[in-house]
């Protein structure tokens, strides 16, 4: 795809968490482009050993998937090692590097997951949502729900309407907020 579009140079690499469908590529990317590999902290080392680690389930479903499944096969979702060059931990601005951006911690669907804030505009959240299902950004996996729901909270703070997650279509402002009243009402409810 890089190639067909003339893409000939990446200057930098951010990993919004090392899922095998995130990080897989990582290193050759590294070594074809010469890409500035960026990591939160906290990941850096699942990446530098290509581990993969498959999130827990947040439906009775995926969580029964990954109980049953999901771990006996999880080696085989490990990678190719990649070193990486900066990590970051809550906060890190890229106006250094010339762009109007900035990375933000948003776990819960990794304990290290970060998204990506564009113009104070557009948030690339990668997957702390989904954007697959009509009336929903919740997504079938994460390995802890509560910090994903605090994220997403979080992320309605930066004044950003455009969220572009990994998987699915773009959401806006008015979905994630409807979603995230939804849980946390239901949380409420659930005391």
């Amino acid at each position: 795809m890089l190639k067909e579009n003339n893409i000939n140079n990446i200057g930098y690499l951010i990993l919004t968490h090392t899922h095998h469908d995130h990080a897989a590529n990582a290193r050759k990317v590294k070594d074809k482009y010469g890409a500035i590999v960026i990591v939160h902290k906290n990941e850096a080392l699942q990446l530098l050993n290509g581990e993969a680690k498959l999130p827990q389930g947040t439906h009775p479903l995926t969580r029964t998937l990954i109980n049953w499944v999901g771990k006996r096969v999880e080696s085989r979702f490990d990678y190719e090692p990649c070193p990486y060059d900066i990590d970051v931990e809550s906060f890190f601005s890229l106006k250094d590097i010339g762009f109007n951006a900035y990375l933000i911690h948003t776990p819960g669907h990794s304990s290290s997951s970060i998204s990506l804030i564009v113009d104070d505009y557009i948030a690339i959240v990668s997957d702390a949502m989904i954007g697959v299902f009509k009336n929903s950004v919740y997504p079938p996996y994460a390995d802890n729900p509560k910090e994903l729901i605090s994220s997403w909270e979080k992320l309605l703070s930066t004044g950003c309407t455009v969220f572009l997650p990994s998987h699915g279509s773009i959401k806006n402002e008015k979905q994630l907020r409807k979603n995230y009243s939804k849980k946390i009402n239901s949380k409420i409810k659930n005391l």
